[in-house]
């Protein structure tokens, strides 16, 4: 069912909301934050994936990029605000990505998720295509003011560029993050997912392509502990 079909269905019926839900946003539950900019949400009982627009947090899962300085952080944000909760997703223009994926600002009762991030300095603006900018504009206000703080992703000194995240910045300690989110997976060369803990004896020798808050989020993913 195209979304605006969808969201014609939904406004026309009443439902009971443990938060009251933005007006002009379709109805959505969080079922998952795949990192700090990607979610899978339920609509009317079908899983969709949704790319929050014009904002980029750092990676944390990406194929063939390792872990980045304040992406645990930017996925643990959003998981402590939208992981479980009901959300309006407002769509702008153009719908979807070339990947399927709904392009979105997301709500949470009267709050922009995608301007909380660049509040806090989780995320850079980013992605800035024709016809989806309705709120470029003010997000550049934001991120000006989270740059002048010099808080997050604006710490570390040419971490922020154009093209994405200088991969060479880092942080003066990397382990463990003040999220507590410090356990490391990491995939071998024979294809196997594996976990190391703070106490493991690889763990210092290990690079993170994952960073996992607790072993059950590690086993979820796929990852089995490490043998020492």
């Amino acid at each position: 069912m195209p979304l605006f079909i969808l969201f014609i269905f939904l406004t026309a019926c009443t439902t009971i909301s443990s938060e009251p839900v933005k007006d002009n946003t379709i109805p959505a539950t969080v079922d998952r934050v795949v990192d700090g900019d990607t979610l899978k949400v339920q609509v009317e009982n079908r899983e969709e994936t949704v790319r929050l627009l014009l904002v980029d947090t750092p990676e944390t899962k990406h194929p063939t990029k390792p872990v980045q300085p304040f992406g645990p952080e930017a996925s643990q944000f959003a998981k402590d605000i939208l992981e479980g909760k009901e959300i309006g997703i407002e769509i702008d223009v153009s719908e979807r990505d070339k990947y399927g994926r709904l392009l979105a600002y997301v709500w949470i009762g009267d709050s922009m998720f995608n301007e909380m991030l660049l509040e806090e300095g989780l995320a850079r603006i980013a992605y800035i295509y024709q016809p989806n900018v309705k709120y470029v504009d003010h997000f550049q206000s934001i991120q000006r003011e989270a740059q002048e703080k010099g808080i997050g992703i604006w710490s570390l000194e040419n971490y922020v560029q154009e093209e994405g995240f200088n991969e060479s910045s880092k942080k003066k300690s990397e382990k463990p993050s003040s999220t507590g989110c410090d356990i490391k997976g990491n995939i071998n060369s024979k294809g196997e997912k594996i976990y190391h803990t703070p106490d493991g004896a690889y763990y210092d020798m290990t690079i993170a392509e994952e960073l996992f808050c607790s072993k059950a989020e590690a086993e979820a993913a796929g990852f089995r502990p490490s043998s020492r």
